[in-house]
């Protein structure tokens, strides 16, 4: 399969290129596309070297399959371009995930709702990824009313300038900042800018995401997203109330059998899940898992997962390796 990978040099795309490689996917040709500035570059994937092309190359290229992962405005602007040429659109950006026109996927909870006529599938928010993967097997058994989730986001949600702002204040250099605080020491109460009702868009991201990917607008889904100075991945503090009661052990038997989550629930041996556990794997951990004492029906949960790999890069692959099984990429007819 002809792939191309658009934003190839940055954090998310690099990501991408290393999943793709580790995933086995069946790449007979790698396109990657940048920007402008780094046209020409050359990136090594699977011990070869390829040099990055614009998106116009890129198109003319013909491939299979293009991952983006190079922002919302150039995904509005170059999405459709390869979507017209019959090119099957994976996208990581904010652009079309609210697109009702427009699929929004996580493959453990909603991939058979593709065909082949989706031209542009939208890959969620990271915190929402590894929240619904945990919900769904959740809702599929006692039904989710509303979900109350506190997040605590590492620094790579935001990118290399946040990665090098809070080394650079820790260890006292001065440097671009990608925050308007420090972030060293910190914990900064805002993600994304804020909207009218004063929530951040992050925040209602997380909102509207879930109801959509669960198909189910009347989970009532209420956040505040905060970034702290770790790596390795995003954390959650998630409180779940349900219609039906439900028995903590079944709900430990169901998280761990459901497919990319792993329980790590031992208290009595301070076992639960960390950012640091999760850096670089693909799967969700869940842990602190317990009842909410003060409300029937509701539980308590922290959720872990790499907001590089499974909150993004790996999500786009598990969707692209979906299509490939269902025989879904290229079957469309050229706009």
């Amino acid at each position: 399969m002809k792939v191309a990978v658009v934003g190839a040099t940055g954090l998310v795309g690099t990501k991408m290129l290393q999943v793709l490689d580790e995933r086995n996917f069946p790449v007979t040709e790698l396109i990657p596309v940048a920007s402008e500035k780094s046209v020409g570059k050359e990136i090594t994937f699977k011990g070869k070297q390829y040099k990055v092309v614009s998106v116009e190359d890129a198109i003319k290229q013909k491939p299979d399959l293009a991952l983006f992962s190079a922002g919302g405005s150039t995904s509005l602007a170059q999405a459709p371009l390869f979507a017209e040429a019959g090119i099957t659109v994976v996208d990581n950006s904010s652009a079309w995930r609210m697109d009702p026109t427009k699929k929004l996927v996580v493959p453990e909870v909603n991939a058979d709702t593709l065909t082949a006529e989706d031209k542009i599938i939208a890959n969620p928010n990271c915190s929402t990824i590894q929240m619904v993967v945990a919900l769904k097997p959740l809702h599929d058994k006692y039904k989710i009313k509303r979900v109350v989730v506190s997040t605590y986001q590492s620094v790579t949600g935001t990118g290399v300038k946040a990665v090098d702002q809070l080394f650079n204040e820790r260890n006292g250099v001065e440097g671009p900042m990608a925050y308007p605080y420090t972030i060293d020491l910190n914990v900064i109460p805002q993600i994304d800018v804020f909207t009218e009702n004063g929530y951040t868009k992050e925040e209602m991201k997380m909102i509207l995401e879930t109801k959509k990917i669960m198909g189910d607008d009347s989970i009532k889904v209420t956040a505040t997203t905060v970034r702290i100075p770790v790596m390795g991945g995003h954390s959650e503090s998630v409180n779940i109330e349900f219609v039906h009661d439900f028995d903590l052990a079944e709900v430990r038997e169901l998280l761990a059998a459901a497919p990319g989550v792993v329980v790590v629930d031992d208290t009595a041996n301070l076992k639960y899940p960390m950012p640091l556990d999760a850096h670089d794997k693909d799967e969700v951990f869940v842990g602190r898992i317990r009842r909410d004492e003060t409300q029937d029906n509701t539980l308590n949960c922290w959720i872990v997962s790499d907001n590089l790999r499974k909150g993004a890069a790996t999500n786009a692959v598990q969707i692209a390796e979906y299509l490939a099984a269902k025989n879904l990429i290229g079957q469309g007819v050229e706009a």
